[in-house]
C-alpha cells in the first residue's frame, strides 16, 4: 500500500485516528474479500489508499451545507460510499448514507464491512432503475456507466436541490457534449487531487429535454 502521510488527514480532511483507523480497516477488507470476489482491479492493489481510498474521499469536499442523504450508486467495493460513510461519521454525523448494489455478493461484502466498521449505513440490494425514488440532497458514482446514463438515475432519485458528484476521467468531454443533447444541467468540474487527467463532475438542476 502506498504511504498514508499525514496521520491526521486524508486529502483536505483533518480527521480523527479513528477515523483513519477505520479507513485503513475499509482497505483490509477490500482486499480480503477481493480474493473471492472482483472488487477492486488487480492493477490498483498496490496503490488502493490513493487509487480508492483518497479518490473516493475527495468527493466529501463538495457536500452541501445541510445535506441530510447521500446515496452511493453502484458501490462496488465500497468506493466512494463506505468512504464519504467513515467520514460522515466524524465530519457530518447527520448525513445518512444509503449505498446502492445489486450484485449480491458485493452487497454481502458491504454489509459486512459495515458491520465490522460500526457504521450506520444503509444498503439496498437491487436494480437502480427499480428502487422507489429516493429523494436525495447527494448522489454519486464511481465507474458506473456514461454521463448521460447517471444523469437518468439521478433524475429519478434527486430531491428538488439534488447534486450530482461524478469522478470522471480523461474522455469525459464526449460524454458532456452527448449528455447535453437530452438533458439540461448546471456543471461545475472539479480538478482531481489523484489524478491530473481527471476530474470530479458537480452536477445540479437537472432536467430531461
Amino acid at each position: 500500500m502506498s504511504d498514508i502521510g499525514n496521520q491526521n488527514a486524508i486529502g483536505d480532511l483533518s480527521v480523527s485516528r479513528e477515523t483513519l483507523a477505520k479507513l485503513r480497516l475499509l482497505v483490509d477488507l477490500v482486499l480480503k474479500w477481493t480474493r473471492h470476489i472482483n472488487l477492486v482491479s488487480v492493477n490498483s492493489i498496490n496503490d488502493i489508499w490513493e487509487r480508492h481510498v483518497l479518490d473516493s474521499s475527495q468527493l466529501f469536499n463538495h457536500l452541501p451545507t445541510g445535506a441530510k442523504t447521500w446515496i452511493d450508486l453502484g458501490s462496488g467495493g465500497g468506493f466512494p460510499g463506505l468512504v464519504v460513510g467513515i467520514i460522515a461519521q466524524e465530519l457530518s454525523p447527520e448525513l445518512k448514507v444509503i449505498l446502492v448494489e445489486s450484485d449480491q455478493r458485493k452487497a454481502a461484502f458491504l454489509r459486512a464491512a459495515i458491520r465490522e466498521l460500526r457504521l450506520d449505513v444503509g444498503v439496498l440490494t437491487s436494480r437502480i432503475e427499480k428502487i422507489e425514488p429516493l429523494a436525495a440532497d447527494v448522489i454519486s458514482a464511481r465507474a458506473l456507466g456514461s454521463l448521460s446514463t447517471l444523469l437518468g438515475y439521478m433524475n429519478r432519485h434527486q430531491n428538488a436541490t439534488g447534486m450530482g458528484l461524478f469522478p470522471k476521467g480523461r474522455a469525459v468531454t464526449p460524454e458532456i457534449a452527448a449528455a447535453r443533447l437530452n438533458w439540461r444541467f448546471d456543471l461545475t468540474a472539479h480538478a482531481s487531487m489523484t489524478d491530473p487527467s481527471a476530474q470530479i463532475l458537480q452536477i445540479e438542476n437537472v432536467f430531461h429535454v
